[in-house]
């Protein structure tokens, strides 16, 4: 695969947005996905790029970007919550489409997940989702905060260590994942879904799965991610997953010529 940077907009909120385009390199891509990350985590992420490449190499190309705030990307983290994700993945969705096509595929992993579940509703062009290891409802990610909730509610935020490093989460954080109906949205989805999980996940546990497949209308797919960790930090299990987004997409995606 090709790959080149690229940066875009939110129109909301002013910053600029830091991408990676991932180009099959052999013919016209078939259909284009949008990645969304983890929570804290960001575009290069090493399963992220291995799930791209995976996913090039069947000729789906692929837009990786991070949201507000991390990586590359202009903001403050501190000041961002799952609307703001929400709205960095609509304005990536409109560079997609007014620079190549699509997007076809939403795939979010973990709080990503999450946020692609709220923003589909908001992608005409998009033809099928898939969460990776996502959470039911978004505030499932308030456990990683536990220890600094009260803080963040005294003070107006917090600095908390995720993965070894140190972020500061605002009030306003917390409050809006709040405003978000995950059952609602998920059972008005009103497309394809493919639900990944490891019935081990430590972090998000696979009830998870079972509560968004529950609520979702067929057509719905699910399958278990058996023996991989919550962040497919092991290479052959990112490709994996790449490898079955493509199967499972190509039937929503137009004919290879």
């Amino acid at each position: 695969m090709s790959s080149q940077q690229i940066n875009f907009t939110n129109p909301d909120s002013g910053h600029q947005l830091a991408g990676i385009l991932d180009v099959p390199e052999k013919a016209k891509p078939r259909g284009w996905a949008l990645f969304a990350h983890c929570f804290t985590c960001g575009k290069s992420l090493k399963s992220t790029r291995h799930i791209s490449r995976a996913l090039t190499a069947k000729n789906i190309g692929v837009l990786r970007f991070d949201f507000t705030g991390l990586g590359d990307s202009q903001g403050d983290f501190s000041s961002s919550h799952l609307s703001s994700n929400i709205g960095d993945l609509v304005a990536a969705a409109t560079w997609l489409k007014q620079n190549t096509a699509g997007p076809d595929i939403l795939i979010g992993h973990s709080f990503g997940g999450a946020a692609v579940l709220q923003a589909t509703r908001l992608m005409a062009s998009v033809r099928a989702v898939v969460t990776i290891a996502a959470p039911f409802d978004p505030q499932h990610v308030t456990h990683l905060l536990a220890h600094a909730l009260e803080e963040i509610k005294e003070r107006g935020s917090a600095t908390v260590d995720i993965a070894g490093r140190s972020f500061t989460i605002g009030r306003e954080f917390v409050a809006d994942l709040a405003t978000h109906k995950s059952e609602e949205r998920i059972k008005k989805l009103g497309r394809p879904l493919l639900v990944l999980h490891s019935p081990s996940d430590p972090v998000v546990n696979i009830d998870n799965a079972r509560l968004i497949y529950q609520a979702a209308r067929h057509p719905k797919s699910f399958i278990s991610l058996d023996n991989t960790d919550h962040l497919l930090s092991k290479e052959a299990d990112a490709h994996y997953v790449g490898e079955l987004i493509a199967c499972w997409a190509g039937r929503y995606l137009p004919a290879e010529n």
